[in-house]
């Protein structure tokens, strides 16, 4: 079966590889996804944590880093400091995370205003599932755990300037809720009408928008059919825009661990990349969230026309 995954690494592939901090990789699985990124030539590593710790997985793990720079730090917290600093000072291009909390990474982010841009940052999981024919876009999953009408104006625009880079020149937007209906009882309904009508009057571009849409309804044109929907987004969306980090969080896993789905996940809003993935994800997840970052970054939009 055709992996959505393995074709952004094969498109990434012979662009310059990028400069990446990699955040506190004490761990086999994060210290080996950094490694394998840089053999597959999307990444530059920069090890940045505890040089023991980092020296001894690399050992068990049977791991040769002697070719790659190791920033020593006494700490994660240290670590992450490190390597915001190391962005800042533009000594790297990318930033990734390793062995630690995303909490802890992301503050050390959010708190320098040289990294920051206009639009807030937003996560988004790029997901390859094996029953559905395009890459799925799940945000904000992971950094935004309430977001305001405001935000997720942000985090659409963010999703959408991510389908451009990654060669989808007009997404279809699904903004999810429980029902396709627009109801004052459920403030994510209001939500998705006001966001369409604001791509209506060109406040969001770039994109197609609909919504309220149920998730059956996103991704079934057979389901939204049988409810009499006539939409251009329905049973075929691109981006799928939760209504807050939870649902968003669990729908991710639950394609991962139940439906056999490959995820990947990377923060917009930025100056640059931030490759934010899971603790407990695999190399591959991992080196789809390089390829992710990487095309991002050498996004070139009169490239594309």
């Amino acid at each position: 079966m055709k992996s959505h995954h393995q074709d952004l690494v094969r498109k990434a592939r012979g662009l310059p590889p990028l400069r990446t901090a990699v955040v506190h990789p004490v761990d086999a699985v994060s210290l080996e996804g950094a490694i394998e990124a840089a053999r597959q030539e999307l990444i530059i590593p920069v090890l940045v944590g505890p040089e023991a710790k980092i020296r001894a997985t690399a050992t068990t793990a049977g791991l040769d880093i002697s070719g790659y720079q190791l920033v020593p730090t006494e700490h994660s917290h240290a670590a992450a400091e490190e390597a915001v600093a190391l962005a800042r000072d533009r000594k790297v291009e990318a930033l990734m995370k390793g062995s630690l909390h995303t909490d802890e990474f992301m503050g050390a982010i959010v708190h320098e205003e040289k990294l920051r841009t206009e639009r807030r940052m937003s996560h988004v999981f790029v997901i390859d599932c094996p029953h559905y024919p395009r890459p799925l876009f799940v945000t904000d999953a992971a950094i935004n755990i309430y977001p305001t009408l405001e935000d997720k104006v942000d985090i659409v625009q963010n999703a959408i300037g991510l389908a451009h880079a990654l060669g989808i020149a007009m997404p279809k937007v699904a903004i999810l809720s429980a029902v396709e209906t627009v109801s004052p009882k459920i403030k994510s309904t209001l939500d998705a009408a006001v966001l369409c009508k604001m791509a209506d009057r060109h406040q969001i571009t770039g994109g197609i928008l609909d919504g309220p849409l149920a998730f059956d309804n996103a991704v079934s044109r057979e389901a939204a059919a049988t409810k009499g929907i006539v939409s251009p987004v329905a049973g075929q969306a691109d981006i799928f825009v939760v209504p807050e980090l939870e649902s968003g969080n669990m729908l991710a896993k639950q394609l991962e661990y139940l439906a056999g789905a490959e995820v990947a996940g990377i923060v917009l809003g930025a100056r640059i990349p931030i490759i934010l993935t899971s603790r407990a994800d695999k190399t591959s997840a991992r080196l789809g969230s390089c390829a992710v970052a990487l095309l991002l970054a050498r996004y070139k939009p009169e490239l594309q026309q």
